[in-house]
């Protein structure tokens, strides 16, 4: 098909002669036939920012494995730990090796040598015009220089030899070498892909997020923990108080007010105010990794307390939010007025459940769901903290520009959680804002939604539901980030028959192992590709009783293996990273990460066992994938354009 007209004489603004657009031909044509960069797709973060931190420094192994083919012959295993730590942390691990090292010289030299053959390997995949954009700008020259001069070669030996020795005299070495496994980190990785979750259970998501925020090949699907935290920073009160509760949940303070400064001492004094008699046993942290909170059990007290206060608060708040949205049909969450706390039992479906707490002094039992006057102001002090963190507006501005709900990315479609499915595997068919929606309509629609809340041009009607729907998005059945008949938070808390405890999983959980399903969805989203795959994370996946992150005849990754702490045992495994590069799918298995301080002490890493997911019969090349597609399509119009000039179609045009 011929390119139209008018684009052509758009490209003759950029190309503007035969010589130039021959020139960039060339360059496409060459670009792709590289070989396709490293993608890594990693899930449910959950705030662990320093296991974070450390596999995209050590790029989920892959530089370990680049450092090994190297030096493999010629390094002892304790050096080639030490080289590899060295470019994982290059600041700090330089401190212990100038303290030990007795011939610093000799040691700057040798390094640097093994340095720039390491970025030699991890930046042959890329051209010279790609890599030079990731060096440091005070050191560009001088590592092109060595990038592409080869030691070995007789005539530029002294030439090579020469800048590393004026390197080392001039002072320059540690700055050097921290710029060269900076670049080696950097260009390890060509896209990564977060599966949602950032938020919640471990103490560092606002450090995730600076890290993110600063990097500069990254995409994100949103998960149900990061739609709670942006519907909190909209000024949804209900997220507000889940996040708050699940943050005293798990003894996670951090995030909250060394992250983002929210003011939380109106909720303490609110809480031993109003439960100042209350030990709210239920309501005692889950997982206390602060040495201060484990040492001081006053502490401890006040986080249950605060914990109790806020939970009330919230399912006050959550059920105002259901009787103005009566189409969600989320009625029986409403469940304060079934409480009879006179005689420790509530009330369900004609059937009475004993209580496990039944200290309720804040609920009218004539008008159960209205705030008090305290609990009133509580929530405007804590909306307000939440509106004016700069850094947190910061954050969440990040989120928006590099995430949405799903995305389709070689061959994969990439989302977090699920696929709303009706029982036989269809697409099911989802009331948002009075129209109705299934698949990828669906799932653009709710995106638009949840941005609407933070666009200065949204009616009042429209934003007010798109901030409801946040919460809707958290806990509501037919959402894609949660897909349960309900969230039994309550009852969880408060009644001590566990079969009220029951989360019912949605259809897709329960038919996710069936491979036509799963094409169906595939099709629906219009995934192209002999080689398909659903990629995505939400549910951990329970390694240590076998089950599988690989389902449906390969074409479901599951890679939700728990980064978190509180997810460990039940997994068995510290996390998953999904690795795609020219020659497969590697999925590897991380072991559980001590601490930066050990990995820089001890040389430690966190990579477990690979497992091959599926391997390519032929080395891909950029050509094979998206990017290529779109050079390729580049490339057909510049021929057009060629063709436009030599019969005087489009005039050329030269420079005087």
């Amino acid at each position: 098909m011929e390119t139209d007209p008018r684009i052509l004489r758009l490209l003759s603004q950029t190309f503007p002669n035969i010589q130039a657009a021959s020139t960039e031909i060339i360059n496409l044509e060459a670009i792709l036939n590289l070989p396709k960069g490293t993608e890594h797709f990693v899930a449910d973060l959950h705030g662990e920012d320093e296991a974070f931190s450390h596999i995209l420094r050590n790029a989920s192994g892959n530089i370990r494995r680049k450092v090994t083919e190297i030096f493999g012959t010629s390094l002892r295993e304790q050096d080639i730990r030490q080289l590899c730590t060295l470019i994982y942390y290059p600041e700090r691990k330089m401190e212990y090796i100038k303290a030990e090292e007795k011939d610093i010289d000799d040691f700057y030299s040798v390094t640097l040598h093994q340095l720039i053959m390491v970025l030699q390997s991890v930046s042959s995949k890329y051209t010279r015009s790609r890599v030079r954009k990731q060096l440091p700008r005070e050191y560009a020259y001088i590592i092109e220089e060595l990038l592409h001069e080869s030691p070995s070669d007789y005539d530029k030996e002294a030439y090579f030899r020469r800048i590393i020795e004026t390197i080392i005299s001039t002072g320059q070495a540690d700055n050097f070498i921290i710029a060269l496994c900076n670049t080696i980190q950097r260009l390890s990785i060509d896209q990564l892909h977060i599966l949602g979750d950032i938020f919640d259970r471990g103490p560092g998501a606002h450090l995730i997020m600076d890290t993110l925020c600063a990097y500069d090949r990254f995409d994100l699907q949103w998960g149900n923990h990061d739609a709670l935290w942006m519907g909190a920073a909209a000024g949804n009160k209900a997220c507000i108080a889940n996040v708050l509760r699940l943050s005293l949940r798990y003894g996670n303070m951090a995030t909250l007010e060394d992250g983002y400064g929210i003011n939380l001492v109106p909720l303490a004094t609110f809480s031993l105010e109003t439960y100042k008699d209350d030990p709210c046993l239920e309501f005692m942290p889950r997982l206390l990794d602060n040495k201060e909170y484990n040492a001081e059990g006053k502490t401890i007290q006040l986080m249950a307390k605060m914990h109790k206060a806020i939970s009330i608060i919230q399912f006050k708040i959550e059920s105002q939010i259901i009787d103005r949205r009566p189409e969600w049909g989320m009625d029986d969450r409403k469940l304060l007025h079934r409480l009879h706390p006179e005689r420790n039992v509530i009330e369900i479906g004609g059937k009475e459940y004993e209580l496990k707490d039944n200290n309720f002094p804040t609920i009218d039992p004539g008008n159960p769901y209205a705030l008090t006057k305290e609990e009133e102001a509580l929530m405007e002090k804590l909306l307000h903290s939440f509106q004016v963190s700069d850094k947190l507006n910061r954050h969440i501005n990040c989120l928006l520009s590099h995430g949405s709900m799903y995305a389709v990315y070689n061959s994969n479609l990439l989302y977090h959680a699920s696929m709303p499915l009706n029982a036989d595997g269809s697409l099911k068919e989802v009331e948002l804002y009075g129209e109705k929606y299934s698949g990828a309509q669906l799932m653009r629609h709710i995106g638009m939604m949840m941005r609407s809340a933070f666009n200065d041009d949204t009616d009042d009607a429209t934003r007010e539901f798109a901030i409801d729907y946040y919460w809707y998005l958290w806990c509501g059945p037919d959402s894609p980030l949660f897909d349960k008949s309900k969230m039994a938070t309550f009852e969880r808390y408060f009644i001590k028959d566990e079969s009220t405890h029951v989360e019912e999983k949605g259809n897709y959980f329960k038919l996710r192992d069936d491979e036509k399903v799963i094409d169906g969805i595939l099709d629906a989203f219009e995934v192209e590709g002999e080689h398909r795959h659903i990629i995505n994370g939400h549910v951990p996946v329970r390694a240590a009783k076998g089950e599988s992150p690989i389902r449906a005849g390969g074409k479901l990754m599951v890679i939700d293996g728990g980064f978190a702490k509180a997810y460990h045992a039940t997994t068995g495994i510290a996390g998953y990273t999904l690795v795609y590069h020219s020659r497969g799918f590697q999925l590897v298995e991380h072991e559980a990460f001590e601490s930066t301080e050990k990995a820089v002490r001890d040389g430690s890493d966190i990579i477990g066992t690979k497992q091959i997911v599926e391997m390519s019969a032929k080395r891909l090349r950029v050509k094979d994938t998206d990017k290529g597609h779109e050079l390729q399509a580049q490339i057909d119009e510049l021929r057009d354009l060629l063709h436009g000039f030599r019969h005087g179609i489009i005039k050329e045009r030269y420079s005087r």
